[in-house]
């Protein structure tokens, strides 16, 4: 039983349309890449349903090095090319995975996750980081969810100085 109702609307469209209202206002005005990166994570951790880590992460030093998230504890270190994260960011490429087992080379974080959609953050077509949400559901990640959280993750790495540490 649900205890406190979602502002958000069941229907993907509704959710995804307020979703992006929210970032734009979260990023207005502010452009460090941590302060932006935590309230995105808390932001759509609120809003997805059926996922259970959602989080950042950005590329130093050739490997995906662990940026803000909620969930539980994470990879610190993924390398460049390895896991899902590490494909998304060497291929330039969202990757939908329906059932993380069955993908070669999945780094099991989380016992817990069965799919995971991984997006990477882009400035101009060069790769700083990605955004990895994980869900317990197999097959969880739709297209249209892949679409959608791919203009959330252009708002987001447009909206951040990046080489600030």
């Amino acid at each position: 039983m649900e205890l406190v109702k979602s502002i958000y609307p069941e229907n993907p469209a509704g959710r995804y349309k307020l979703l992006k209202q929210q970032m734009e206002v979260l990023l207005d005005g502010e452009t460090d890449w941590v302060a932006n990166l935590a309230n995105a994570a808390a932001l759509l951790n609120g809003a997805l349903p059926n996922i259970n880590w959602v989080g950042f992460y950005r590329l130093v030093n050739g490997e995906l090095l662990l940026g803000p998230f909620q969930g539980k504890t994470a990879c610190i270190h993924i390398p460049f090319g390895k896991g899902v994260c590490g494909t998304a960011a060497a291929k330039n490429k969202t990757q939908v995975v329906a059932d993380v087992h069955r993908f070669e080379g999945h780094i099991a974080c989380d016992s817990d996750s069965a799919s995971e959609l991984v997006i990477p953050l882009r400035i101009k077509d060069g790769v700083v980081g990605v955004l990895d949400i994980d869900s317990p559901v197999l097959k969880r990640f739709s297209d249209e969810d892949a679409r959608a959280l791919e203009e959330i993750a252009e708002m987001i790495s447009g909206g951040c100085e990046w080489t600030k540490s």
